[in-house]
């Protein structure tokens, strides 16, 4: 069943733009149980009436140059990225000013933090507090406890995530060092809301539960070990790794693009035994000439998570 964001980007070809377009439309990891949660456009009229996104959209794609020029000036880590994207669209969007992005917080000459947002709209003025994680569901414990689904490099944990948007983020806005930070911005004190997006991969061999608090709706992938790859491989479907700078949106590719089996098994033979994880998606031909994604895993080392905790 196609949703609205498969709408959208069955029509745009250009990478960043179908970046900008799954960051603003793509479905939040989380619920709302267990944290605060609130999209950024929420009271914009991009999403009461979708058809005036679609067409800002499909302008970004005819001319793209605004938005490669603003991204090119921003840092390459994914968090970084997905950040400047919602930047870009937020400064265009209607009903919604942008106050401040990547707001620092400072005390007595230490820094506290900074607000990843601040916006004002009809319903006042927010603190939203981005994230773009992928986490790799357990083998052997509950998949229903957040504390259980790790990082590809296993440094990162969705209920420490959860746990420091509650903590530290969240809160940040209503400290006393923060309203010095926003003299001369607004009077009010911003409501503070979480929105996180990404992807959640379950286990290939036998899956496991989703984590409690999760949006049934989430994005989500699946994840081997080098050793059950060959089982996969012989299903003879069309597989390649992606760079991690394209993560977001659903791979497109032209036909020039895609690896033969041969570059496949070649990169496969030359991985190091104990490489990090490395994302590959599966690609289909589309009516269109281009290939397009159907599903995405995550190919970890065999000795993963432990290897991944014992890298300095």
């Amino acid at each position: 069943m196609r949703t609205p964001l498969d709408n959208v980007l069955a029509r745009l070809r250009q990478p960043r733009v179908r970046d900008l377009a799954w960051t603003l439309l793509s479905p939040a990891l989380l619920d709302g149980r267990s944290l605060p949660l609130r999209h950024p456009l929420a009271a914009s009229a991009w999403l009461s009436e979708p058809e005036r996104l679609v067409d800002w959209l499909l302008r970004q794609e005819a001319d793209p140059a605004a938005l490669q020029e603003y991204l090119a000036n921003g840092s390459s880590r994914l968090g970084r990225y997905y950040e400047r994207l919602w930047q870009f669209a937020l400064s265009a969007a209607p009903d919604v000013e942008l106050l401040a992005a990547n707001l620092p917080v400072r005390q007595g000459g230490l820094t506290l933090g900074e607000l990843d947002l601040l916006l004002r709209d009809a319903e006042g003025v927010h603190h939203p507090e981005l994230a773009i994680k992928l986490y790799l569901g357990p083998e052997r414990l509950p998949g229903d406890d957040v504390h259980h689904w790790l990082g590809p490099a296993s440094e990162d944990r969705l209920g420490l995530k959860l746990e420091h948007f509650a903590r530290h983020q969240l809160p940040l806005s209503a400290s006393p060092a923060t309203r010095l930070a926003l003299a001369g911005l607004t009077d009010e004190i911003p409501r503070a809301a979480a929105w996180l997006g990404g992807y959640l991969f379950y286990p290939g061999n036998e899956g496991c539960a989703a984590p409690s608090g999760s949006n049934d709706h989430h994005l989500r992938g699946t994840w081997l070990h080098r050793r059950d790859w060959p089982r996969l491989a012989a299903e003879h479907q069309h597989w390649q790794p992606l760079q991690r700078q394209a993560w977001l949106a659903p791979a497109r590719l032209p036909g020039e693009e895609c690896w033969s089996p041969a570059q496949l098994t070649d990169w496969l033979d030359r991985l190091d035994a104990f490489a990090p994880a490395q994302l590959l998606v599966c690609l289909e031909p589309g009516e269109d000439g281009d290939w397009h994604e159907r599903e995405r895993l995550f190919l970890v080392n065999d000795a993963w998570p432990a290897s991944a905790n014992a890298t300095p």
